[in-house]
């Protein structure tokens, strides 16, 4: 069982930047994947950024590409997300997310996860 919990959310203006932070239990070769979601109110979950938890190869989506940077430390055993250059409609509840299975192309999809953090809210004001 693995378990995750977020932290570092808040309120910023646009062109500010936020880190987030989400501390996890277990081995990462328990879970070989491990990423960063985002919902927005009356929208569906999407992936922001995926990070494969040992070799560090990363993915991420098209609309925050360049402004995002997803990065794991294994000894302190905590994922983060680096977030510059925010915009209004980068405002929502982020998720932290293992998976204990190899996603398979599937790096940013939702039902790739098994295992999900409580969330943290993220607030850009124009």
């Amino acid at each position: 069982q693995v378990q995750l919990v977020e932290s570092g959310g808040g309120s910023v203006q646009a062109g500010g930047s936020l880190r987030l932070s989400c501390i996890f239990t277990g081995s990462t070769y328990d879970h070989p994947w491990m990423a960063w979601f985002r919902q927005r109110p009356g929208k569906e979950r999407e992936g922001v950024a995926a990070i494969a938890s040992n070799s560090g190869i990363t993915k991420y989506a098209d609309s925050v590409k360049g402004r995002f940077t997803v990065s794991v430390d294994n000894e302190k055993k905590t994922l983060h997300l680096q977030m510059d250059s925010m915009k209004p409609e980068d405002t929502a509840m982020f998720y932290c997310a293992a998976t204990s299975y190899w996603p398979a192309s599937r790096e940013l999809s939702a039902d790739a996860y098994n295992y999900w953090g409580q969330g943290t809210q993220v607030t850009v004001s124009s």
